[in-house]
């Protein structure tokens, strides 16, 4: 077919009396397109009309599309199940040209901020080696939409406390905060609605209030707007990762600070300068920080267990052992784990990684034994077991028995032993001990209900329940 400027000639040509073996010899086409262009009498090409084999089935296409959830191939296949072949392209063809598969696309614009103005905060999920291992992390950036100078950390995940710890060192590290924070529509920051019926959430907005800015989000699936962050992931992912080695997510950390500064000084091609440039006019625009900065932390309720640890996200920290059995507030920050009775802190730990499953115990709260070893390595024996061996030889015998069937770790039971000996008469004790030394029975728990059995009669007025009648009856 011929274009729009060789029927502009063809029509001069034809006015000024040219011929039309004339016409089509100077132009270089055929007689019948210069004598249908003639007919046709106008420049503009003609829309073909071409017969669609698709037309009388546009409906049940617009069905299917509906029901397939927009798959063309499964279109295409429950078509030929209704007797109607059509080859894949033509009905991608059909589908773009009626607009069926959604709106056409539309012209993209460019979105201009003065400094300080905005800056806009995302975050994005990257799989990356730290110590030898891949683990999916959450990379987060925060960017000054007119400087490009940008912020970026990661972390094992995303909550409120690391989006305002984030935003606190981001703020610091620029010396100042834009008028307002772009975000996408993410429950972080959002509780309730979308792009502009958005509502940010009452701790979010309080943060915000504090360093003078505010939260806005932008539409549902409207991504361009928030272009700024968007497009630096890709760069991380493609620029920073490739080639590093990460000894944990500290060291990834502080060499993502490093990189931000070392790119701040790289040229953008569509504003023509560097960030940092752009970034020195900028910092008199922005909100200044206020006079104190409070350390951002999360607070949390534990019990102190047996061993004077409490328990936070997989990893324990110690306390001091009079808080056994207490309650305690713990207060995370990003570098810290603060433990607290009422207004007195009593231990900080240096913070663990979420899911490491470690513990983090101080040198003063380490168990000090009390008894040195002797030259060949052994513990001298406890109080109680010199005590038990002296009283008689059936209790030495006893304590012979239970330290080679417990070894290094018979003091629960020779305190238990010397328990018994100490609450319980002498002679129902002896009695007890020596049955059970000619049985071969170490169960310390079965020879205190002998014991029982014996005294049940003479100093507890209690009927005799099963197992305690017969002596011999647990052996």
């Amino acid at each position: 077919m011929l274009d729009e400027p060789t029927r502009e000639a063809i029509l001069r040509l034809l006015l000024d009396g040219r011929g039309v073996r004339e016409t089509a010899r100077a132009v270089g086409v055929s007689r019948n397109a210069v004598r249908r262009v003639r007919r046709e009498g106008r420049a503009e090409v003609p829309v073909l009309l071409r017969f669609e084999p698709l037309t009388p089935h546009r409906t049940r296409i617009e069905a299917l599309i509906k029901s397939c959830k927009g798959n063309l191939v499964r279109v295409r296949e429950e078509l030929e199940g209704e007797d109607v072949f059509v080859s894949y392209s033509t009905l991608t063809a059909f589908c773009r040209k009626h607009a069926l598969l959604g709106k056409p696309k539309q012209r993209a614009g460019q979105y201009h901020f003065a400094p300080g103005e905005e800056m806009q905060h995302d975050t994005s999920p990257h799989d990356i080696v730290i110590g030898g291992r891949k683990r999916r992390m959450q990379c987060t950036s925060v960017v000054l939409c007119y400087s490009r100078e940008m912020f970026v950390q990661v972390y094992p995940t995303y909550n409120r406390f690391y989006a305002k710890a984030f935003l606190t060192q981001a703020l610091t590290h620029f010396g100042g905060s834009a008028h307002r924070c772009m975000v996408d529509n993410t429950s972080v920051v959002v509780v309730a609605g979308t792009g502009k019926n958005a509502r940010m959430a009452a701790e979010m907005e309080a943060f915000g209030e504090r360093f003078g800015f505010h939260f806005i989000a932008h539409a549902l699936g409207h991504a361009n707007r928030s272009a700024r962050v968007e497009r630096p992931f890709a760069f991380i992912e493609g620029n920073f990762y490739p080639g590093r080695t990460f000894a944990d997510l500290t060291d990834l950390n502080l060499q993502l600070v490093a990189w931000c500064q070392k790119v701040a000084g790289r040229t953008i091609e569509t504003i023509q300068t560097t960030p940092s440039a752009r970034f020195e006019r900028e910092r008199s625009e922005l909100v200044p920080l206020p006079v104190y900065v409070p350390e951002v932390y999360a607070l949390h309720t534990r019990m102190v267990d047996v061993e004077g640890l409490i328990h936070l996200h997989t990893n324990r920290y110690s306390t001091p052992e009079a808080l056994i059995g207490r309650r305690v507030q713990v207060r995370e920050s990003l570098e810290l784990v603060r433990i607290f009775v009422g207004p007195r802190q009593v231990s900080c730990h240096a913070r663990l990684e979420e899911g490491a499953h470690t513990r983090s115990v101080l040198p003063e709260h380490r168990h000090r034994a009390s008894r040195r070893k002797t030259p060949d390595g052994q513990c001298p024996p406890l109080a109680e077991e010199k005590r038990l061996r002296e009283a008689h030889p059936a209790l030495a015998t006893l304590v012979d028995r239970l330290r080679k069937q417990h070894g290094g770790r018979a003091a629960r039971a020779l305190k238990q032993l010397h328990r018994c000996y100490q609450d319980y008469p002498r002679e129902p004790l002896l009695e007890a001990v020596q049955c059970a030394l000619d049985y071969g029975l170490t169960d310390l728990a079965r020879i205190e209900r002998m014991i029982l059995a014996r005294v049940a009669g003479d100093f507890f007025q209690l009927p005799l329940g099963p197992g305690l009648g017969d002596e011999n009856e647990d052996l």
